[in-house]
């Protein structure tokens, strides 16, 4: 997400590299770059405009202090009126007392709707919350059965011991017609949400076109019937201009509370959340970042200002680590770790645990200075799949001393051919692991100064031996160093 923004306003934020102030002549060129990155990322033409003007109007004159320079003024000037341009944000769901608190889904077709009403009972359950989620689209064929699959598995996969349930009653609402029985739906959904004391009522309707008047009365009359609590709007994040036209005609008919905008991490441009704000006036809550239930994540407008800045994320990393990261687990590999025992077994655990956080470049993008790097990082995921098939073609033995791997030529390529890979493959894994062990075995008996020196080593040959990663010297890498000099050079 905002990989092309971001290496396009670093790009116009270099130009002052050098000035001594930032003048009114070097503010409306470094404007007018952002301008077109803006457009370019797909941002509403007037939301593109306002921004440069109200930037431009703050920056001029501003004086550069001794620790800084134009640029970096700059960075913090535009920062500032990122935050406010997708802000305030606050990404919380109410919770009625008494309840059961009512929210209400809606959004266009196709837009991901059902996906993200398991994600938002998920995040509830994992919050402790009893969530009831009722099926009210009567428009599209299986809508009702999709819902209570996907509400099934998020009973079964989702964290936390709180109840998640599913309510429909398809054939006794079609008795009644479709818009009839989307009333009959509401109604006694909420009457078992009340017998069955669930903290939240969560209600998913039909998607519709903003311009089918008969679809959106009909969402006008499942709001004054239901008086939800929240009304959300589930947006394609891909939709681009189409997506704000429409946000903003579901907001003028249902005031909208908030914006669940879906597939945040497919779209390289990221416009829509731009621009969403400012064109209907309701906040982004949550965005989706994946397939899976867990996907979801609040939306907080000055870290996304950092991400397209280039100044990473580390805050919501280290949430998202907080989450997934087993610390009695990793205290353990530690400890091992600190003794010079580390295994396959070991490594293996720890490679799950770091792709639980998600794609390594998402991951990396989020620290500081390395997310506008992330296009010259020949990272690929794929390899991942390829270690871990490796590793676990491996028998125990293989896993607790990979010497053998190594001694025995007949090892290697039966452990190829059982996860797809070559010969040659699984040797340089296992070299690069018996590396890895004895640099920790000779860390154990090293004082402070001698592992921080090891550690540098370390992390040095980090890619020396992972199949599909290039090594230190490999042309590819000194390709991407010398690109990294010249940026530092500019």
């Amino acid at each position: 997400m905002f990989e092309r923004l971001t290496e396009r306003l670093g790009s116009a934020f270099r130009n002052l590299s050098g000035r001594g102030r930032i003048s009114e002549d070097n503010v409306r060129e470094v404007m007018g770059e952002v301008q077109t990155a803006l457009l370019e990322a797909d941002v509403h033409v007037e939301v593109a405009r306002q921004f440069c003007d109200e930037v431009a109007r703050d920056a001029i004159g501003v004086g550069v202090t001794r620790s800084l320079t134009p640029a970096q003024e700059m960075v913090g000037v535009v920062h500032r009126k990122l935050v406010e341009l997708m802000g305030p944000g606050d990404p919380q769901l109410v919770q009625a007392s008494p309840g059961p608190t009512v929210i209400l889904l809606c959004g266009l077709q196709g837009s991901g709707k059902t996906t993200t009403a398991g994600k938002v009972a998920a995040w509830l359950k994992q919050r402790g919350r009893s969530v009831l989620v009722a099926a009210c689209d009567l428009q599209r064929p299986a809508a009702v059965e999709q819902l209570k699959l996907v509400v099934d598995q998020v009973e079964a996969e989702a964290r936390g011991g709180a109840r998640v349930a599913f309510y429909g009653e398809p054939d006794r609402c079609a008795e009644y017609g479709k818009a009839v029985g989307v009333a009959v739906a509401v109604a006694r959904a909420m009457k078992a949400a009340r017998d069955g004391r669930f903290d939240t009522l969560l209600v998913d309707t039909a998607g519709r076109l903003h311009v089918e008047d008969a679809l959106m009365r009909e969402l006008e009359g499942v709001r004054q019937s239901l008086q939800p609590h929240q009304v959300l709007l589930v947006v394609d994040g891909m939709a681009g201009q189409d997506a704000l036209v429409a946000a903003k005609a579901f907001h003028d008919r249902l005031p909208l509370d908030g914006i669940i905008l879906t597939k945040f991490d497919a779209d390289p441009r990221g416009g829509a959340a731009l621009s969403v704000r400012r064109v209907t006036g309701a906040p982004i809550l949550f965005t989706g970042t994946g397939e899976k239930f867990a996907d979801l994540e609040p939306f907080h407008p000055e870290r996304v200002a950092g991400r397209i800045l280039g100044m990473g994320d580390v805050v919501s990393l280290v949430e998202k680590a907080q989450q997934e990261v087993d610390e009695a687990e990793a205290q353990r590999v530690a400890d091992r770790m600190a003794r010079g025992q580390l295994t396959l077994d070991d490594f293996l655990g720890q490679l799950k645990t770091i792709r639980r956080l998600g794609p390594i470049k998402k991951v990396l993008g989020m620290l500081p200075g390395v997310g506008g790097m992330m296009k010259d990082l020949p990272i690929d995921d794929g390899q991942l799949d390829r270690v871990e098939g490796m590793v676990r073609s491996m028998t125990p033995r293989e896993r607790e001393d990979v010497r053998l791997v190594d001694q025995q030529k007949s090892r290697s390529r039966r452990i190829a051919q059982g996860s797809g890979t070559t010969a040659q493959e699984v040797g340089r894994l296992a070299k690069q692991f018996e590396q890895m062990q004895k640099m920790t075995q000779q860390m154990a008996s090293m004082g402070a100064m001698g592992k921080f020196k090891a550690m540098k080593e370390m992390a040095g040959n980090a890619s020396a031996g992972f199949p599909g990663l290039p090594s230190r010297g490999s042309t590819q890498t000194q390709s991407i160093k010398s690109r990294f000099k010249q940026r530092k050079k500019r």
